[in-house]
């Protein structure tokens, strides 16, 4: 963030951001199979979340496949966990990628449509709008038979080590998880076509800034509120304070639970939003929260954690439609993700 754009050291930066990216998208991916990933659904510009994966999909395919992509105009919104979008796409890319071991063309299209194309059924009923994205290769194609089993688990056609089978019954995992539908199309020798719907976000004009790309500036995510952070990992409390008074905030920490409930009694006047990790020693994020409830009932609490749902489900008790950013994340996503909850008024 400190870097100019110039920097030469910028490219191993990225580099190592995108190889960190990668490795927690493939635990996400895992934990999504395992129906324990914990969903962050929230407004997502489809068409600015392809342009931000472009690269990494272009390092991905290699340089004998052209990667073409025809975004509709304007702002595609959905409610969408950004991460897991970001996935289906990487997913999609690779299995695109080895069925064209000659080179070929990658294509990502977007556009809307009306719920009839989807046909009969709950998805085809009604009036809703749906983004569409067509994900297109001119490989080898596959045939019927093939084509009906892609979305089972621990199917693969590849040879032995090189695929787990889980790749595509994840993507079908995630798409259903945003009620949307995923629908394939493919012949030998004609390549595959992937058709994903995801329903379109009728009110654009309510979507916060950053989901329709505009937060640019970081002073846009600038603040001065007092911020408690509750975080019994001694790195991760510092980064967040670091990060969180990098951006004008002041910030006061807690190292457990308890601790957490103490310093916010203390302080109970000028904290304007309590940053609290969910399993923590002495009192969890959700016994946490109740006791800030009680003193303070229009207290604004924003949840973190890496652990998977079921974990957090049994261990935290938090409360219905409590906000949660998970693990790992950036300090522009904390930045953005903070300074969306004091603004909720």
């Amino acid at each position: 963030m400190k870097m100019t754009p110039d920097d030469p050291q910028r490219l191993y930066v990225d580099q190592i951001l995108a190889g960190t990216d990668r490795a927690a998208s493939l635990t996400r991916s895992l934990l999504t199979f395992s129906r324990k990933q914990l969903t962050n659904l929230q407004p997502v510009n489809i068409n600015e979340n392809i342009r931000k994966v472009e690269t990494l999909l272009l390092r991905t395919i290699g340089e004998d496949i052209d990667l073409r992509t025809e975004l509709a105009p304007g702002d595609l919104i959905v409610n969408a966990d950004a991460g897991q979008i970001d996935q289906v796409l990487m997913n999609l890319a690779t299995n695109a990628r080895d069925a064209m071991q000659q080179g070929g063309i990658l294509s990502i299209e977007t556009s809307v449509v009306e719920s009839d194309e989807l046909g009969a059924g709950p998805a085809g009923d009604g009036k809703q709008r749906y983004v569409r994205i067509l994900v297109s290769d001119t490989g080898v194609g596959m045939d019927e038979k093939t084509r009906e089993k892609i979305f089972e688990p621990f199917f693969t056609t590849k040879d032995l080590g090189r695929g787990t089978g889980l790749g595509l019954s994840m993507v079908y995992g995630i798409i259903k998880q945003h009620n949307g539908e995923i629908r394939c199309y493919s012949e030998p020798g004609t390549g595959t076509t992937f058709k994903i719907y995801l329903p379109l976000l009728a009110a654009a004009a309510s979507v916060p800034a950053a989901a329709r790309g505009l937060l640019k500036a970081e002073d846009r995510l600038q603040g001065t509120e007092t911020i408690l952070v509750a975080e019994d990992d001694e790195v991760l409390r510092g980064l967040a304070q670091s990060t969180l008074e990098s951006f004008g905030y002041t910030v006061i920490t807690a190292v457990d639970g308890k601790d957490a409930v103490g310093r916010f009694l203390e302080n109970r006047e000028k904290i304007g939003l309590v940053l609290c990790d969910v399993i923590m020693p002495r009192m969890n994020g959700g016994e946490v929260g109740a006791a800030v409830r009680k003193n303070k009932p229009d207290a604004r609490i924003l949840f973190m954690s890496g652990y998977p749902a079921d974990v957090v489900q049994q261990k935290s008790m938090l409360e219905e439609g409590a906000e949660v950013i998970l693990k790992p994340f950036s300090p522009i996503v904390l930045a953005r993700k903070v300074r969306e909850a004091p603004d909720k008024k």
